[in-house]
This record gives structure tokens, sequence and C-alpha cells, in this order.
């Protein structure tokens, strides 16, 4: 056989990565978008979470690291060193109507509503308000995120007393600031004051020694001491604030780092370089040490699955710890080890969480590595350009409406959309007939040689990950072929070369499920020769995009006489379109989808 057939293998359809499971209601739209800024460039990338495609690169002042907003709709860069605050529109919007929310889709933006001053640092928003702390300055600045997305930020200036690295909480008509060390500036703050919207003291300070550190989580807001936490809590019109010491039971150390919970209320901070500390502020015993493997990098709270929070240590492993058992529940290696040791601002592996999926940074290796959050398994890389660092991520599902007339985008919709991109429910796939093959197809590999193609391989590269030339390699072992031509009529099939016909007929073998090293998935429809010429392949499998019966409008053939190893081919896909389209047109297609 293999004097008439090139050797015909591959696995993967595509190139998108993956997604949350389909959806059962038309009306819903899930969306997920990456930020990652470049540990090195004054860049933030915008990556689509669902397929892996940058959708943009905004150029900023200086490095970033970034945070989101708890509505999604914006993310801010601090740019410490560039002394700027640059903000990001997400392009996506959630509207809360009671039983349902909707969804709004559009593109991210980089707005003109630059923040300068000097050392800009600790970024922290509540419930819309904003706070963003500059270290050189002896003021905090305060607006609101709807001004800041209009373009406008009002901003109003909170006196803390003199220059120190601290950080600012913002409330509707209050705010808490730390106070700085009246020995030296340079230290840490020793505690925390409430002032109003004019700046003036509401009640007494409240010590807090050495203080670094903080996050929310639900109606609290928390500051890592020496001593233990300060919580913060607004049930009236006057924010409180109360202290929570470390128990006696832990060893001597304390948190400088905190993260909080979603979905449910802790808080996760370091406690020396090798253990977390786990806190429910609800409980009376509300501290419990984790031990880790090695050195901690980097930590996210999961805001879908609220009990897990994901660990990266120095010897790049990933590990999912269960906050309810207070233990890691699994561990992953994942990227080299990260050696703690260097400067602080090194580059090592960052850490969020979107949909169903962990995404790790990798900065010296270009990629962003996807681990599965259900199963704990590889599901896949993003290669990103540069050494991408700190990354964020913004998304989730909603129904999708036309408001006042105005018919907003969606960039991912559950139908024909994301089965072709390989992410269906198996319940989804239906047996096909050869006649949705009917027809007279080419091959499209003479258009990837003469260059015909070049402009598809042109868009690739604006999208992907590869120069034109690389995709062009790419495709030229995906698409080589020695049969020009197939015509499906009935259960008949006749194979082209030269010219030349070979024809054999063939009768429904069943399909099979593939998961691809990327995440996603595909079908494969198989057909076994039940009769025709010698030199005709046993197999013939379909790939069409398509997982129940419908006409193809083109399709990758594998074909062999060993049903279970073509399935495991990976390097060569030949690529059939009808007969009729021009090359032009073809190109046109491919350019589509």
């Amino acid at each position: 056989m293999r004097n008439f057939f090139y050797a015909a293998s591959a696995l993967a359809l595509g190139a998108c990565l993956w997604t949350g499971p389909v959806l059962a209601d038309e009306d819903d739209v899930t969306a997920w978008r990456l930020f990652v800024s470049d540990h090195a460039e004054p860049v933030v990338n915008v990556i689509d979470a669902l397929d892996g495609d940058k959708l943009d690169t905004f150029q900023i002042k200086g490095p970033a690291s970034l945070y989101r907003t708890d509505s999604g709709q914006t993310v801010f860069a601090v740019q410490g060193g560039a002394g700027a605050v640059s903000v990001i529109s997400t392009g996506i919007a959630f509207h809360d109507h009671g039983d349902h929310g909707d969804i709004d889709v559009d593109e991210p933006e980089l707005l003109d509503a630059t923040l300068e001053g000097s050392k800009p640092a600790h970024f922290v928003e509540r419930q819309g308000n904003v706070a963003q702390w500059f270290d050189g300055e002896d003021k905090a600045r305060f607006f609101t995120e709807k001004a800041a997305l209009e373009g406008k930020p009002e901003v109003r200036e909170i006196s803390v007393v003199a220059p120190h690295h601290g950080v600012a909480v913002p409330f509707d008509r209050h705010a808490v600031v730390t106070i700085p060390n009246p020995e030296d500036a340079s230290k840490r703050p020793i505690g925390a004051r409430l002032v109003d919207v004019d700046g003036k003291q509401i009640g007494e300070d409240v010590a807090c020694p050495g203080l670094h550190g903080s996050a929310g989580s639900g109606s609290l807001y928390a500051l890592a001491c020496d001593t233990g936490l300060l919580l913060i809590s607004q049930d009236g019109d006057v924010p409180e604030i109360r202290h929570l010491p470390y128990s006696d039971k832990l060893p001597k150390g304390s948190s400088s780092t905190l993260i909080g919970g979603k979905g449910l209320q802790y808080f996760v901070g370091n406690y020396g370089p090798d253990r977390i500390v786990l806190v429910d502020p609800s409980e009376q015993d509300a501290f419990r040490l984790v031990q880790l493997p090695t050195r901690r990098v980097h930590f996210a709270a999961d805001p879908i699955r609220s009990k897990f929070v994901y660990v990266i240590t120095e010897d790049g492993q990933l590990h999912q710890v269960d906050v309810l058992k207070g233990e890691i529940a699994h561990s992953l290696k994942l990227t080299q080890p990260y050696s703690m040791d260097g400067h602080w601002s090194d580059p090592r592996p960052r850490v969020t969480v979107a949909a169903d999926k962990v995404f790790v940074t990798d900065p010296l290796n270009g990629k962003i590595h996807i681990v599965d959050a259900n199963t704990f398994e590889k599901a896949g890389t993003i290669t990103v350009e540069g050494k991408p660092f700190n990354i964020v991520a913004v998304g989730g599902t909603g129904k999708a409406h036309e408001d006042e007339g105005h018919e907003h985008s969606h960039e991912h919709d559950h139908g024909d959309n994301q089965i072709y991109k390989g992410f269906f429910e198996d319940d989804q796939v239906k047996e096909r007939a050869l006649t949705d093959w009917a027809g007279d197809w080419q091959s499209v590999y003479p258009y990837l040689q003469d260059g015909t193609l070049d402009p598809v391989m042109a868009h690739k590269a604006e999208h992907g990950d590869k120069s034109a030339d690389e995709y062009k390699a790419y495709y030229e072992t995906g698409y080589r072929t020695d049969v020009e031509r197939i015509k499906i009529d009935g259960d008949a099939v006749t194979f082209f070369k030269n010219g030349k016909a070979i024809e054999a007929r063939y009768a429904g073998d069943g399909y099979e499920i593939l998961k691809y090293e990327a995440g996603n998935r595909g079908v494969r429809f198989i057909f076994k020769k039940t009769e025709g010429d010698d030199a005709a392949p046993q197999y013939i499998q379909f790939s069409d995009h398509k997982i129940a019966p419908e006409a193809a409008d083109h399709y990758h053939l594998y074909w062999g006489d060993d049903r279970a190893a073509l399935l495991e081919e990976v390097t060569n896909w030949p690529t059939y379109y009808p007969s009729s389209l021009d090359a032009k047109k073809i190109a046109s297609e491919m350019i589509a989808h």
C-alpha cells in the first residue's frame, strides 16, 4: 500500500487549547481572558484562555504587577519602576439580574486613565472603590472603578504622614491607612488608622507591628502583622478593626503575604519560607499550618472550587491545598526548579485560575502551563514571547442578550464554534454515514507548495506563537500527501494519484473520541474496507471538526491497515476541500476559520 499512499498520520486538528463544559442553555456565553505582564518588557499580553489565542498586546511604561478588580471589568498594571499605573478594560462585564447574570464581551482596551507618581506599590479595590498607594509619597490616592472605566478618575488624596511602604484600604466614606514607623519610615509600618474622606482620624490607632501583606475575603479585609492579623469589617456606617492574635500553638513566625478565599471566608499567608498558614477567622482555633516540600514561590486561591488553594514551590511542583482539610491534596511536577535564592524580584512562576483550569507562568521558558483543576493533570501549554510573569484571569459565564437595540459582541458561543474547537460532551457525539463526506475533493497540499496559502500562514503568525515560515513548515508535514484527489459516492471511495484511480467500498466501523495533549478533543469517524482494490487501505478515518451527522465542508483523512495504530499517528493530516473551489477561495475559507 505504501507504494501508492504517503504514510498518513495525525492526532490533533486545530490549535485551540481547552474550554469549560458545554452548557445546555443556548443563551449562555462563557468568556475567560488572561492578562500577562512581562518580567523585563513594558507590555501586557491579553490571551483568550479558552483557545490560547493572543487577543492584544498593550504597550505600557514599564514591567508591571497586575491586579484585577472584583467585578473583573478592569485590570490595573502597577509599574513601580516607571512611576505609572495603567488601567485596562478587560472587555468582559457582568450585570446582575437576581435570578441570572448577563454578560457583555467586547474588545479589551488600554484606557487613557494613567496615574503617575513616585513608586506606586500596593493596589486595593473593594466594592468598586480603589486605593492606590505610592511608596515615595506622603499621600494615598482614592477613586472609583467606574470613573476609571470612563477615563476620568476623580482622585482624592489622603495624607499618610510620611512616605513609607504601606497600604490603604478603601471604603465608601472612610479608609484605613497604615502608620509609618516614627523612628525610621523605611521600616515596616507599626499600625493602622481609620480616617474619613477628608483624612480626619476616627478613633484610636490600632497597633500592628511589622505590618506587611493584605488581602480581602468576603466582607473582611486583613492586614498581616508580626503579632497576628488585623481584621477590618463594616457592618454599620463606620468600619471596625479588630486584632486576631497568632495562636500559641504556632511556632514563632509571622505572615508577610496574604491571599483571601473566594466563596469561603479564609486567608492564607506565608509562615516561614516552606510553610503556609490557613486562617479561618470564624474558628476559635483560627490558625493551621501546612508544610510544603520546598520553599513557596507563589500561591493563588481558586475562585470556583472554593476550598482549594494552589501553591507553586521552588522545585517546580504545583500543589493543590485543601483548605478545609488543611493538607496538600495533589501535587504535580510542572516546571524546572526556580530557586528562591537570589534577588526577590527575579523571574519566577505566578499562578491564576480561570474556569476549570489553573495557569502557571514559566518565565524562563516563555510558556504558560495549563493544569486541569478537576483531574489535576497537565492540559497543555501556551507559548508567550518574552518572559511571561505576573498573570491574572477574568471571566465567567452569563446570559447573552440584546440591550436597548444593541447586540453585544460575544467571542465564544457554545454551539458549533466550541465543537469546532474540540470541546463537547460525549453524549453529543453521534454515528455518521459515509454520505456526510460525499463529493469530489482536492488536496490542499499543492497550494501550500506553490505559495497560494502564504496569506493563511501570515494570518496564523499574527494570532499565534510562530512565524509565518514556521507555520508553513508545520503544515508542510501536516498536509503532505501523494493523493491529490478523492471521490466519495455512496459507499464507494476512489483515491487518485497522478491521475491513477484506486477504488474500494467501505462500511461504518464506529468512532473514537481522542483527547489531545493540548487539552481539547476530537472524533475520528472510522470506516472499514468491505471490498475493492488490494492497494486501497483497510481503514479510513475522517475528522472534520463535526461530531454528529452533517455534511462536511472540508476534512482531514487518515488511512492505513491498522485501526488502533492509526489513532496514534501524530504528524501528518492530509486535508481536502471541494474540488469545485479555486485556490483563493480555499485560502479565504482557512483564514475565516
